[in-house]
Parts: C-alpha cells; sequence; structure tokens
C-alpha cells in the first residue's frame, strides 16, 4: 500500500481532501522499528506524529530516572502531550517510543495552529485527542491509585494486546517492570500466579492472554 493510499485509509474519514493533500505535502512520512525513540524527555518538539500504522507507548520520567507507562497510541491517533509542547513551545515531559514497528507521519509545529485556522476537521481532531489522552490519563492514576499489581499488570497485558492486535506478546519479565514502575521480581512472581489461574500462558520473552 503506498503512503497516499494509507493515509487515506487512516484519516480518510476524518480529513477532507484539501487536508489531506497538505498533511502529505507538508508532512514527513517515517519508518521507525520496534524500540525506536520518536520523541525524548527534555527534547524541543519540532515535529507532531500522526500514527498510520503500528503502535507508539508514552512514558514519563521520575526523579530517579525510572520509567512509567502513561498510555498507548494506535493507528490514528496522535500524542496529545506533544502537541502541548508544540503549542506552548516547551520541551517534551514525555517519551514516545516504538510499541511495534510503525509508520508516522511528522507534522511541522508551524502547521498546527495554521490549520486549526483553517480546518474545522483538523480542529476537531486536535480537541478530541486532547479528550482521549485525558481520559487514558485518568485510567492511570485510577491504575495506580486503586489497583493492585496483578490487577496493573493484567491491564498492561491486555492494553498490549489491544494495539497489538494478537493473544500473544513478546515482552520480558523486565520490561513490564519498567513499564510499571515495579520489580523485576514482583512481576515474575504475579505472572506465574496469572498462569496458575489460566489467565495467560508464559513463553520465554512471550506471553499469551486466555481471558482477553
Amino acid at each position: 500500500m503506498t503512503d497516499n493510499e494509507l493515509l487515506n485509509e487512516t484519516y480518510g474519514y476524518l480529513f477532507s481532501p484539501e487536508l489531506l493533500n497538505e498533511i502529505l505535502k507538508c508532512g514527513t512520512i517515517r519508518s521507525v522499528k520496534i524500540g525506536d525513540v520518536l520523541i525524548e524527555i527534555g527534547n524541543n518538539i519540532e515535529f507532531m506524529p500522526l500514527l498510520i500504522d503500528g503502535a507508539i507507548k508514552v512514558l514519563r520520567e521520575d526523579e530517579n530516572g525510572d520509567d512509567l507507562l502513561l498510555y498507548f497510541l494506535e493507528k490514528g491517533d496522535t500524542c496529545a502531550m506533544s502537541m502541548t509542547c508544540c503549542m506552548g513551545k516547551t520541551k517534551s515531559a514525555i517519551r514516545a517510543e516504538a510499541e511495534r514497528d510503525s509508520r508516522i507521519v511528522m507534522i511541522p509545529v508551524t502547521k498546527m495552529s495554521e490549520w486549526i485556522s483553517d480546518y474545522q476537521e483538523w480542529k476537531a481532531f486536535v480537541f478530541d485527542s486532547y479528550s482521549n489522552r485525558l481520559n487514558e490519563m485518568i485510567i492511570s492514576i485510577d491504575s495506580l491509585a486503586f489497583m493492585n499489581m496483578d490487577e496493573r499488570i493484567h491491564k498492561y497485558l491486555k492494553d498490549k494486546v489491544t494495539v497489538n492486535k494478537e493473544l500473544e506478546i513478546f515482552v520480558t519479565h523486565q520490561e513490564i517492570a519498567n513499564d510499571l514502575h515495579t520489580s523485576r521480581v514482583v512481576v515474575s512472581r504475579i505472572l506465574k500466579r496469572l498462569e496458575k489461574e489460566k489467565r495467560i500462558v508464559m513463553y520465554r520473552n512471550k506471553i499469551a492472554l486466555k481471558d482477553f
């Protein structure tokens, strides 16, 4: 599928042909591999990502330099926190990392305000993105405040299944620990319990969900 076809398939129901042409003309389509960092904490943001294929995870960093997963982005999404930095001309407060091989349209920040003025559908998309990401942030906060670690790990696995669109996900115990800001020992113990409850099946560096 060509870049034009992929963009139309992903955003054609949201954006007018005129805006899609602007995106193709002004944006840069980039392919990233799993684990690649698109946006780094503390860097200036010059482009806003539109995800046309794949999945991205967005993380924050605590004062000790440890990561905490905020949310995942899927095909058709953008990162509201990067938009906030773009509009406010501030440095990035998040890290965006490819959850799997992905295709992204990088939109220059100079187009943000211009398109909000010129295209009603872009304005609606920006505000809908803010709303969706805010809801996901609230869910993340709720999981930290009210869920025990068993529930958080199971939710994390279900979220990864959703964005990867496969019941079997390739992830190590250490990766889960890093994303959820806990220890590998705790993760391993809980995964063994979930497997004993027949909610998951564990393989080497791979986990299959049974009750998704």
